[in-house]
């Protein structure tokens, strides 16, 4: 993983950044408007390859919006976003959904497992949108996150923590280089939540990169840095 200077802000700024080759992720002049509401105002980012960085800030500060554009779910109203150098902001959602298939691993706060589907099988539902169903590694990527005995239970038959374990299995099946999780640990209690953040510390140091919104600062704190959000602006 990339080592962050000791001149690294712990909190990203406004304004405009050196271009560098590393960059996985920039944003420029990144806004998202609903009618009169300005979500996200001239949000000027960028992340590298292999860094773990925490989105943080208070309820409405425009985390999740952010985190819907990076992550190719929604588009800015203005600005753009390069997603390894390449401007997606105009990219239509066919196209979005081809980068999020072959880019992109998705973790939410909510589960959004199908509940008559196995743990095994909700995975192996994420390989369908690359058209290769594979049950074996399906199988192998339960078991690297201590779920390989419970590969036949039905959600409802996993505890939170469980739950929130095959959805990162899902989310690392078809192998995304980059990571996007909105209050992972949001549903969880503190075991959970610990088991949960290991997890994503141990993709980190394997080299993925990681962003993800959180309300806990403990949680944030983890992160190589931290991206603060106030009113859909970048806090100084």
């Amino acid at each position: 993983m990339d080592q962050m200077s000791d001149t690294t802000p712990a909190t990203a700024s406004a304004g405009h950044f050196a271009v560098q080759e590393d960059h996985v992720i920039k944003t420029e002049g990144l806004s998202k408007h609903f009618n009169t509401v300005k979500a996200l105002d001239q949000i000027d980012i960028s992340i590298s390859k292999g860094e773990f960085v925490s989105i943080m800030g208070p309820s409405g500060s425009g985390k999740t919006t952010l985190l819907n554009i990076l992550s190719c779910l929604d588009v800015p109203t203005a600005g753009r976003y390069l997603l390894d150098g390449t401007n997606v902001s105009d990219m239509s959602e066919a196209d979005r959904a081809v980068v999020r298939r072959e880019k992109i691993g998705l973790v939410f706060q909510q589960f959004h497992l199908i509940p008559y589907l196995s743990a095994l099988e909700n995975v192996m539902l994420a390989q369908h949108y690359h058209s290769i169903a594979d049950a074996g590694e399906a199988q192998a990527i339960l078991e690297s996150v201590g779920l390989g005995g419970r590969a036949s239970h039905l959600p409802s038959q996993l505890s939170g923590g469980e739950q929130q374990r095959v959805c990162v299995a899902r989310a690392l099946v078809n192998e995304p280089a980059i990571i996007f999780a909105d209050e992972p640990t949001g549903n969880l209690d503190e075991e959970n939540e610990a088991l949960i953040i290991d997890l994503f510390k141990r993709l980190n140091k394997d080299g993925r990169t990681i962003a993800l919104v959180t309300h806990n600062p403990e949680i944030g704190a983890m992160a190589d840095r931290t991206i603060r959000l106030r009113h859909g602006h970048l806090e100084s």
